[in-house]
């Protein structure tokens, strides 16, 4: 029987602004994933959280899409929100864009990751986990662990590896879907990815046998919404080792802190940090934008685990460049590149100030 990882996340409720979830969240969250363990739903689960988000990582025999497990995690994040308004927490329920489930979480406000597959007799998980950014920020360094042979030096010399992977991407504008090979179609995949606020890397596929290696969340919370209420702060499982890239090959592309869209407000570009799970708390602007990584062993379905594997001191300076390039971008104001460009701020809440000016501009003679 195989075994199915679903990674479900949601904002509904924040200390001190959109900072951190508040412990209570995570003890409520926990207690009802251990009912529905010692009930049989679940193999095993893990609680976190990445800034303001609860991260639920949990472990089944049910495969992707499943009604109960949704319905348990929808559960979870009410009774959550629930404790968040008797804290009278910041933004308590934000996330969820309904009041009733409907059959499935998708496109009710969380993000989910979820990958079905046949335990190896050795099978290394990593969770990433973001906050205050979008699921495009996953485009660069997914393309780095599974194309780059810069950066994963198993593409070429290890056969497992040498033939490649299928990336599947979403447009998710247009709610459509495109898969591309690699290497051979490399150049065409980097034409989209390189747009990471329309073009979103959903999966990715070992070409020797259709194998799946890395899941990622795409929901975009203001194109469900028809409105700003968050930023999406997607989530990512990636398997390594044994044909997939190794572990260190995974979390290397994080060494470098690339610009993404989210930070303040969900209007502006700024690094992405790798971070301790201790750490990931954005305070300054909101930010800069947090990404952490835990590493499992599945055994049985079981979680063995967690490593937290950017406590290293290794990603330091990692860190350390962040913040500079933090404070260079911080010093644009509200000028881009520091604020997003106009086709993403009009899903922010510019456009209800810019309204009152409407009328008063004229033509150019």
């Amino acid at each position: 029987m195989k075994t199915t990882i679903s990674v479900i996340k949601a904002d509904v409720g924040s200390v001190a602004g959109h900072a951190v979830a508040h412990k209570a969240l995570l003890k409520k969250c926990d207690d009802i994933l251990n009912t529905a363990q010692q009930e049989g739903l679940l193999e095993d689960y893990h609680v976190t959280n990445c800034g303001d988000d609860i991260d639920l990582i949990m472990t089944h025999k049910n495969g992707e899409e499943n009604e109960e497990v949704h319905q348990l995690a929808w559960n979870a994040f009410q009774e959550a929100t629930k404790v968040a308004r008797e804290l009278k927490l910041y933004g308590a329920g934000q996330d969820l864009l309904s009041d009733t489930f409907s059959g499935n979480i998708k496109g009710m406000g969380p993000g989910v990751a979820e990958m079905e597959f046949k335990e190896r007799p050795s099978d290394p998980v990593i969770i990433f986990c973001c906050d205050k950014t979008e699921p495009g920020a996953f485009n660069l360094p997914l393309f780095r662990m599974f194309a780059d042979p810069f950066n994963t030096a198993g593409l070429v010399i290890d056969p497992s590896l040498h033939n490649g992977y299928e990336f599947e991407v979403f447009d998710v504008m247009e709610h459509k879907k495109v898969k591309l090979s690699c290497p051979s179609e490399m150049y065409d995949l980097l034409a989209l990815l390189g747009t990471i606020s329309r073009y979103v890397i959903k999966h990715i596929y070992r070409k020797d046998d259709n194998e799946i290696a890395a899941s990622v969340s795409t929901e975009r919370l203001n194109l469900m919404a028809g409105r700003y209420v968050g930023k999406d702060d997607p989530v990512a499982i990636v398997r390594s080792q044994s044909g997939f890239p190794a572990a260190g090959e995974v979390v290397e592309p994080f060494s470098f802190p690339h610009l993404v869209g989210g930070w303040m407000r969900g209007s502006h570009n700024g690094p992405l940090m790798p971070v301790a799970q201790r750490n990931a708390h954005p305070i300054r602007f909101d930010g800069p934008p947090r990404v952490i990584a835990l590493g499992f062993q599945i055994a049985d379905a079981k979680l063995v685990g967690p490593l937290d594997l950017f406590d290293d001191p290794a990603f330091d300076r990692s860190r350390d460049q962040a913040s500079e390039v933090a404070e260079y971008m911080r010093r644009h104001g509200p000028f881009e590149p520091h604020r997003l460009p106009a086709d993403e701020m009009e899903y922010t809440t510019l456009p209800g100030v810019l309204e009152k000016l409407e009328d008063r501009f004229e033509d150019i003679d």
